[in-house]
């Protein structure tokens, strides 16, 4: 698939996910910028990468799009909407070379040549045939990858795909691997990786098993679909910062009335954009874990800026890298700013007071152990026995109020004045939720 379908599919997923069908084909189509047509055609490409990333299971158990995206937690453990990385995000025909690449690895260890001349006779009829330099391409971004590793000291180069870890490991300890990647993959992030390393692990046991093992051991239930999504722009953010170099990417904020923008190539049908180009240079990737949201952090002309990765889109990366010094500057900027961020907030610094009521006689107190687990730099400044005030500086205080506000009637919030009233006028709302509207209710 090309970079730009790819930012589509990811975008028609996420609304699809959220609105659970609510939308119409046109009010779908004007929501993500793209006409009536281009929905009909990703619709029938996501029905192909789903019959394609399921053609594993029985007939009877194959599943639809529908069905994927309304799916049951207890058929699989897998993450809704996983499948778009399972799906190949390369052309088709680079998807059967590498596969042919593999596949021959796998068995021996095989030189460029010898790897180019079974491609150009093993392709099916019609598929473009490679050349020297694309096997060699090939082989550089599986090295790099580590799926594949070079054998000898001199030329000709030997490569041979890189699995020792699974040939080399008992039963057992896959079983126990396999479980062990399967918690960290659903607990922690970023987690796209660990889940095709778990389906990796999975395929292996499979294959070496006359009788298909049970090898589920835990069921999760899993919530932010924007996680999983968010990943395709990750790892290229990351590496944008580690070599310094700065992104270009057309921006949709979450006010925005679109959350994508075809790229059309026949200028007689050139439109405006909507969202925002962007070139900045990035600092840091935050992750909210309370909303299973994706920050960046960057610096451009305006300073320092943030931007939700869910509205990130046709992400391309400079080559040219910033100095190191400008670089350090920059980050230190940034760690200035964030010295009392809650998660991202870089506003003025305020000082947070608040009286924490005791849950009666249980023990332990788990009200003051949730505070000291989660209060980060905040300390505890008076106590008694049936309270304590929790003192905290932050940058602003929307990103602590939702944290405050979980605590219900075993918070009270003291200082500032202005976040006390906000707080007052919240709980009067939810208030009035609950009331009654007739006497006999």
């Amino acid at each position: 698939m090309a970079k730009e379908s790819f930012d589509k599919e990811i975008q028609f997923l996420r609304m699809l996910a959220l609105t659970s069908g609510a939308f119409n084909r046109q009010q779908f189509a004007d929501r993500l910028g793209i006409s009536v047509h281009t929905f009909d055609k990703t619709i029938r490409r996501l029905k192909d990468i789903v019959s394609s990333t399921y053609q594993h299971l029985p007939e009877e158990q194959g599943k639809e799009f529908a069905e994927t995206l309304k799916y049951s937690y207890y058929d699989s453990t897998d993450p809704m909407l996983l499948f778009l990385f399972r799906a190949k995000s390369v052309k088709e025909s680079e998807s059967q070379r590498l596969s042919l690449l593999l596949g021959a690895m796998n068995a021996d260890a095989l030189t460029a040549m010898e790897l180019l001349d079974m491609c150009c006779s093993s392709l099916p009829a019609g598929v473009p045939q490679p050349d020297e330099k694309t096997i060699r391409s090939d082989l550089k971004y599986l090295e790099e990858v580590g799926v594949i590793r070079k054998e000898g000291a001199s030329r000709p180069f030997r490569y041979r795909v890189h699995n020792d870890l699974v040939q080399q490991l008992s039963h057992e300890e896959l079983i126990d691997l396999y479980d062990f990647v399967d918690v960290m993959a659903n607990t922690q992030v970023p987690s796209v990786q660990g889940y095709l390393l778990r389906d990796g692990l999975k395929k292996h046991l499979l294959r070496n098993q006359v009788e298909q093992p049970a090898i589920e051991a835990f069921i999760y239930k899993y919530h932010y679909y924007s996680r999983i999504l968010d990943e395709a722009h990750l790892f290229t953010l990351l590496n944008a910062i580690r070599q310094r170099h700065r992104v270009a990417f057309l921006y949709f904020s979450p006010k925005s009335e679109k959350s994508y923008g075809s790229k059309n190539t026949n200028p007689l049908f050139e439109r405006e954009s909507e969202g925002s180009a962007i070139k900045t240079l990035p600092l840091k990737v935050v992750y909210d874990h309370q909303y299973g949201r994706w920050y960046l952090l960057a610096s451009g002309r305006e300073g320092i800026r943030k931007y939700r990765m869910e509205g990130i889109t046709r992400m391309e990366t400079e080559d040219q890298p910033l100095s190191e010094e400008a670089f350090q500057a920059k980050r230190c900027e940034l760690d200035e700013k964030m010295k009392y961020s809650w998660l991202i907030d870089t506003g003025l610094p305020v000082t947070v007071r608040a009286r924490f009521y005791s849950p009666g006689d249980s023990e332990p107190n788990f009200v003051r152990a949730r505070v000291l687990l989660q209060g980060q730099w905040g300390q505890i400044v008076d106590e008694d026995p049936y309270s304590f005030i929790y003192e905290i500086t932050v940058n602003g205080t929307t990103e602590i109020k939702p944290w405050l506000r979980s605590f219900g009637s075993s918070c009270e919030v003291l200082e500032p004045v202005r976040l006390r009233r906000e707080m007052i006028a919240e709980w009067k709302e939810i208030l009035a939720y609950y009331e009654p509207f007739r006497e006999n209710f």
